[in-house]
């Protein structure tokens, strides 16, 4: 089972209705990829440029996460990188990255309401951003996930001695995978997702990078760093490249600033 996937699984833990699963949000991949390679791609293109750029509120007074921008960047003051996440994560990727907006899935795709879509952060920077750049809108989204609630989720601590790159049973294949054992005992995997996946839904994912740190505590961060997606609740067209890089990635999750102060 991709760890990566379950990410939005997580954020909707006990959001009650209207009822999320991951492969929810993430099907239909391939469908809606037919679909822009067809005759008719040109105007579900054209209805995807033209697309909202609000975020649906059904309910709350405040958003679970208030949208906060910033460019990345040197530029970005001290005091503006404390504010908020969004700009602590600017201020530690380079300004070609694009604008970035902290930003709910949840209520993007699904219209949930700041209740449905609040979540737990174990990291300073976990969370869901929008990166905006040359006209499209990309996401990254971060998520530490600790012993216990890996535990929770598949019985035992995360190992940084199991290769991710190796298939095991069903799971399906990581493409373009690359692991690298880390100083501290710890591990980073990281993969390519073609997202070209089956099933209904109104939402289709483009191509990502994915990734795995694991450390020694068995707790683990999960990422994507993805082109974007169409459909309901689209922000813009997709980015030709995932919005990080395998180095951006790998700079970021071993700094300590996506770490918990204490």
């Amino acid at each position: 089972m991709n760890d990566v996937r379950e990410l939005l699984d997580r954020a909707a833990e006990g959001a009650g209705q209207p009822a999320f699963s991951a492969g929810a949000v993430y099907a239909k991949a391939a469908r809606i990829r037919r679909r822009r390679r067809a005759a008719a791609s040109a105007a579900v293109l054209a209805v995807v440029a033209a697309g909202a750029f609000t975020l649906p509120r059904t309910g709350g007074d405040e958003d679970p996460a208030p949208p906060s921008v910033a460019s990345a960047g040197p530029s970005a003051s001290p005091s503006a990188a404390a504010a908020d996440r969004a700009g602590r994560l600017a201020a530690l990727l380079p300004p070609d990255v694009g604008e970035i907006e902290e930003v709910s899935l949840l209520a993007l795709i699904k219209g949930a309401t700041p209740e449905q879509a609040r979540t737990d952060r174990l990291g300073p920077l976990d969370g869901h951003y929008a990166f905006r750049r040359d006209g499209g809108v990309g996401y990254l989204v971060l998520t530490l996930e600790d012993r216990e609630a890996v535990e929770r989720k598949t019985g035992r601590p995360a190992d940084p001695d199991e290769d991710l790159c190796v298939r095991v049973g069903q799971e399906p294949s990581r493409t373009d995978c690359e692991r690298e054992a880390l100083p501290g005992g710890r591990a980073l995997t990281t993969w390519h997702d073609t997202m070209d996946i089956g099933g209904d839904d109104s939402v289709g994912w483009g191509p990502e990078l994915a990734g795995r740190l694991v450390q020694p505590d068995g707790s683990q961060f999960l990422v994507r760093s993805s082109t974007g997606f169409e459909g309901t609740g689209t922000q813009g067209p997709l980015l030709p490249e995932p919005p990080l890089s395998r180095a951006q990635l790998k700079e970021l999750l071993t700094g300590p600033e996506v770490q918990p102060k204490g």
